[in-house]
C-alpha cells in the first residue's frame, strides 16, 4: 500500500497561487460611490454598514457580485447569452481576484397564483417522484400529481414526413394532477357584476367603472360598444337574453371596428383573464382595491384548495396523499419522510429530507409546501433562497447576502450568526450587508460607508475589525452601543380595537383587545402569528392605513416626485405661473424630449452582449424639450426643480414666488421619515431597500386614517436612523393616531407604551398571546423569549 509523502516542513516561499487571497476594488463610481477602491480578505466574513443610502448595496451587488456574474455568463457561447439576462459591465477601473459570486437577496419570490414553498425549493419534485413510485394506488408519472399539469387527451391523424409520406392515425394522452375546477389556483372567484358596471347607462354613456376603462379607449370600451353584437344606446338592464349572453359570456370573435381588425371577448372573461389571471399581491394599490371589490375568492369546492385532481388526491404512501404531505408543517413532513423505508428509493429519501432539515435548520420548519410564495416576507424569501446553499459541497464561493437577519426575532439571528459562519468555515467568502450590532459583532473584517447618505455618502470611512470600528468614531462606530431604554412612563389608551375568534392561519381562536391611541407594539419569533393577527384579523371598517412589506413598483421613469404625487402640484405651479398646459411640464408626456422619448437617455439594445445607455445629445439628460425649459417658476426650470434634494425643495416650494403648500406638505413628509437627501428626479430603481420603505411610508402618512399599521419599518435602517424613526412614531401617536406595528427590533419594543407578543414558538407551536402589558412589566416577568431578550438589551 503506497502512502504520500508528507512535504518538507522547511519549504520554500510560498506558491504563487496563494497569493491571490484579496478581492481587490479600484475606482468603483456605481451610483454614488466616489472613486472608492478597497481589498477584502478571502475565505473570511466581511460585514458592510453605513446608513441607508450610503452605497453599501452599490458596492458589493451592483459592483462586486454583478461584475462576477457577468463574467461568468460570457464564458457560456452567445447562442445560450441570447437567453440570459443581459448585465452591463459596473463602472470601476480595476476588479481583481473575482470568485463565483451566489446572491442571496431580498427580492420576494414570485407572486404567481402557482407558485407555492414547494414549488421554488424543488421539494414538491421530489415529492412528486415519490408518489409516482410508491403511491398507491399507482397513478402516472411524476406530472399526475403536479397542479401545474392539467390532463390532455387528444386523437386524430398525423403525417410522417419519412420517406413516402403517410397518414397515420395517432392517439395522445398525459395524466396531469392540475384540478380542473380552479386550474391549480385552489380559489375560484365569484364577479360582483354591479362592479363592473352601471346598468342603468349606456355603453356610449360610459357605463363600465372599471379602473383604466375610459370611454375613448380603442382596445376596451369602444370594441364593445362598435362591435355590431350590441346596442352603444341601450341601457345594459334593457339588452335581451342574447345580448346579455354576448355581452357578459360570449367567446373570442373577430370584429370590424374602424377597418381594425380586433377580437371581441364577454366581459366576464375578458375580467379573469386581464386581472384574475395576475396573484393579488403584485397588483397596484388601485388595481387591487378594485378586485377585492368586485372579486370574492373562496376555496375550489372540488379539491378543497389543494390545487389538485381527485386522482392525485387519491394515491396514498401509508395512508398519507401527496395533498396531505404538502399541508404539513415542514417539520412534521420531515419526521414522516424519516418514517418513509423503502430501499428502491433511498436516494431520493435521502435528498429530499435534507432539504426538509434545511427548512428547520434554517428557522422556517413552521411553514408548510402548500403556502404561496407571494405571501412570505422579504426574511422568508431570503432564507428560502438560502436552503439550496446549505450542505453544498462547493467552496472558494463568494456569498453575498443582503441583510439576512430582516423579520427575524433576537432569538433567531444567534441560529443566522450560526449559518453564516459555517459557509466561512468551509473555506467561503462571505460578503453581508447589515445592520444589526448582534451580526455585526461577528464579522472577520468590517467595511463602513458613508458618511452621509445619497451624495453626502459613497466614500469608505472606516475598515477593519469590529473593535476598531467601535473606537473609529464612524456614525455607525458611535451608534453601535445604543440601546434604547424603558420609558418612564406610557400613554393611556383611548379606547381599543377589539378583535375576537381571531384563527387565521395557526392563530388558536385569539381574543385580543389592541390599545388606540398609543404605540402598540406586536412581536414573537418569525412564524408566531403577528402578522396573522394584524392584517389578517383587524376589523373592517376601523379606519386602517396599513404600510406592509411588499416592495414598491417603479421603472427607471418613475421618482419620488411622481411616486409621492409631488409632480402633479409641481406642473400645476409651472403651468400657473406661465399660462401653459400642465402636461408640457410632464416627461411621459408632451413635454418629453422627442429624441430620448423623456428618458434622458438613449438606450442601444447589443442582442446577447449589454445594452448600452448614452445621455441624449438633444435634452442633455434632462429629459424635456429645449422650449419647455424656459418656462420657469421662482427663476428655475422643471428640470432644475428635479434635481433638487428634498430640504433644498421645501425650502423652494415653501415661501417667496414659487409658494406651493401641496407640493410643501408632501416635501415635509419625505424630510420626516429621513429622506431628506434624494433627489426628486432620482430613479426608483436606484434606491435602496430602506429607502424604498420609508418612501412608501411617507405616501401612506397623507393618507385620512386614525389607525397606522406598520410592518417591520425598521427593515433596512442604520442604528442612527432608528431614533428618527421613534422620533416620527411618536409624533404620529401625539398627533392622534393609533400606531400599532409588527417588530421585532428591541430598540422600537422599548419605547412602546404597550406590547402583545405571540408565541410560544412558531407554527402550530404559536398562535397564542404568551404576554399583553407594558415593556417594564416584560422585562420584569421574563416569562417569554422576546421578554429575555428585551430584558437583556435594556441590561435590566
Amino acid at each position: 500500500m503506497s502512502k504520500a509523502v508528507r512535504p518538507d516542513p522547511q519549504s520554500p516561499a510560498p506558491h504563487v497561487a496563494d497569493s491571490h487571497d484579496l478581492i481587490r476594488v479600484h475606482g468603483a463610481r456605481e451610483n454614488n460611490l466616489k472613486d472608492v477602491s478597497i481589498e477584502l480578505p478571502k475565505r473570511r466574513l466581511t460585514v458592510f454598514t453605513g446608513v441607508s443610502g450610503s452605497g453599501k448595496s452599490s458596492l458589493v451587488f451592483h459592483t462586486i457580485a454583478a461584475e462576477s456574474q457577468r463574467m461568468i455568463n460570457e464564458t457560456y457561447s452567445a447562442f445560450v447569452q441570447g437567453f440570459m439576462p443581459t448585465l452591463s459591465r459596473p463602472e470601476v477601473d480595476v476588479l481583481d481576484g473575482l470568485t463565483t459570486a451566489i446572491v442571496v437577496d431580498q427580492q420576494r419570490l414570485g407572486a404567481d397564483p402557482r407558485s407555492t414553498v414547494g414549488t421554488v425549493t424543488d421539494a414538491n419534485a421530489m415529492l412528486r417522484i415519490l408518489f409516482s413510485r410508491l403511491g398507491q394506488p399507482h397513478i402516472g408519472s411524476p406530472g399526475a400529481f403536479a397542479f401545474n399539469v392539467p390532463s390532455v387527451r387528444a386523437s386524430g391523424a398525423i403525417t410522417v414526413e419519412r420517406g413516402s409520406k403517410k397518414a397515420v392515425k395517432a392517439t395522445f394522452s398525459r395524466t396531469g394532477g392540475m384540478c380542473p375546477r380552479c386550474e391549480g389556483r385552489g380559489t375560484v372567484s365569484d364577479i360582483d357584476l354591479t362592479q363592473l358596471y352601471d346598468d342603468t347607462k349606456s355603453l356610449a354613456e360610459g357605463a363600465f367603472t372599471i379602473p383604466g376603462w375610459k370611454s375613448d379607449s380603442f382596445w376596451t370600451v369602444r370594441v364593445y360598444a362598435e362591435s355590431g353584437l350590441l346596442d352603444p344606446h341601450k341601457p345594459i338592464r334593457d339588452f335581451t337574453e342574447k345580448e346579455m349572453q354576448d355581452f357578459l359570456h360570449r367567446e373570442p370573435t373577430k370584429v370590424k371596428v374602424e377597418g381594425v381588425n380586433l377580437t371581441y371577448e364577454g366581459l366576464i372573461p375578458k375580467i379573469q383573464k386581464s386581472f384574475l389571471a395576475k396573484d393579488r399581491e403584485a397588483m397596484q394599490p388601485h388595481i387591487r382595491e378594485f378586485v377585492d371589490r368586485a372579486v370574492t375568492f373562496q376555496r375550489c369546492p372540488e379539491c378543497d384548495g389543494t390545487r389538485l385532481s381527485e386522482a392525485a388526491r387519491s394515491s396514498l404512501i401509508d395512508g398519507t396523499s401527496i395533498a396531505d404531505a404538502c399541508a404539513m408543517q415542514i417539520s412534521d413532513l420531515a419526521t414522516w419522510v424519516r418514517g418513509v423505508t423503502e430501499p428502491s428509493v433511498a436516494p431520493l429519501l435521502t435528498t429530499l429530507g435534507h432539504t426538509l432539515d434545511s427548512f428547520v435548520e434554517i428557522g422556517l420548519g413552521y411553514l408548510s409546501l402548500d403556502r404561496p410564495s407571494g405571501t412570505l416576507s422579504g426574511g422568508e424569501a431570503q432564507r428560502v433562497k438560502m436552503i439550496r446553499h446549505l450542505g453544498s459541497s462547493l467552496t472558494d464561493t463568494t456569498y453575498v447576502f443582503d441583510e439576512p437577519t430582516t423579520g427575524l426575532h433576537p432569538h433567531d439571528i444567534q441560529r443566522m450568526n450560526n449559518l453564516l459562519l459555517r459557509l466561512r468555515n468551509k473555506g467561503n467568502t462571505v460578503l453581508v450587508v447589515e445592520h444589526k450590532p448582534e451580526t455585526i459583532a461577528i464579522a472577520d473584517h468590517v467595511v463602513d460607508l458613508g458618511p452621509g447618505a445619497g451624495t453626502a455618502g459613497g466614500t469608505v470611512c472606516f475598515e477593519g475589525t469590529v473593535e476598531g470600528l467601535r473606537a473609529s468614531g464612524t456614525v455607525t462606530g458611535r451608534h453601535f452601543d445604543d440601546r434604547a431604554v424603558l420609558k418612564e412612563t406610557v400613554r393611556k389608551p383611548t379606547g381599543a380595537l377589539e378583535i375576537r375568534g381571531a384563527t387565521k392561519h395557526n392563530l388558536r381562536n385569539v381574543d385580543v383587545d389592541l390599545p388606540l391611541g398609543v404605540l402598540c407594539v406586536v412581536t414573537g419569533v418569525a412564524g408566531s402569528g403577528k402578522s396573522s393577527l394584524v392584517h389578517g384579523s383587524l376589523p373592517s371598517g376601523a379606519g386602517v392605513v396599513s404600510v406592509d412589506q411588499a416592495p414598491i413598483r417603479g421603472s427607471r421613469r418613475s421618482n419620488p416626485a411622481t411616486y409621492t404625487g409631488l409632480l402633479d402640484p409641481v406642473r400645476k405651479a409651472f403651468a400657473k405661473a406661465n399660462g401653459v398646459k400642465p402636461a408640457l411640464f410632464s416627461a411621459n408626456s408632451e413635454g418629453a424630449c422627442p429624441h430620448c422619448n423623456g428618458a434622458g437617455v438613449v438606450y442601444t439594445d447589443l442582442a446577447m452582449m449589454a445594452g448600452t445607455a448614452s445621455t441624449c445629445e438633444e435634452c442633455e439628460g434632462k429629459r424635456y424639450q429645449p422650449s419647455v425649459l424656459e418656462y420657469r417658476l421662482g427663476g428655475r426650470d422643471i428640470s432644475e426643480v428635479l434635481a433638487m434634494p428634498v430640504t433644498e425643495a421645501a425650502e423652494f416650494f415653501g415661501d417667496g414666488e414659487a409658494r406651493t403648500p401641496a407640493a410643501h406638505r408632501i416635501l415635509g413628509r419625505l424630510a420626516d421619515v429621513g429622506l431628506g437627501y434624494l433627489s426628486l428626479g432620482q430613479p426608483l430603481t436606484t434606491l435602496s431597500g430602506g429607502e424604498r420603505q420609508r418612501l412608501k411610508l411617507a405616501t401612506h402618512m397623507a393618507e385620512k386614517g386614525g389607525v397606522y399599521v406598520l410592518d417591520e419599518p425598521t427593515a433596512g435602517l442604520h442604528l442612527a436612523d432608528v431614533e428618527q424613526l421613534l422620533g416620527l412614531l411618536d409624533r404620529l401617536v401625539d398627533s392622534g393616531k393609533s400606531v400599532i406595528v409588527v417588530e421585532h427590533h428591541q430598540a422600537v419594543m422599548a419605547h412602546a407604551d404597550w406590547i402583545v407578543d405571540l408565541g410560544p414558538g412558531a407554527g402550530h407551536d404559536g398562535g397564542r398571546i404568551v404576554f399583553e402589558g407594558t415593556p417594564a412589566d416584560l422585562v420584569a416577568a421574563r416569562s417569554t423569549l422576546t421578554g429575555e431578550h428585551l430584558a437583556a438589551y435594556v441590561g435590566a
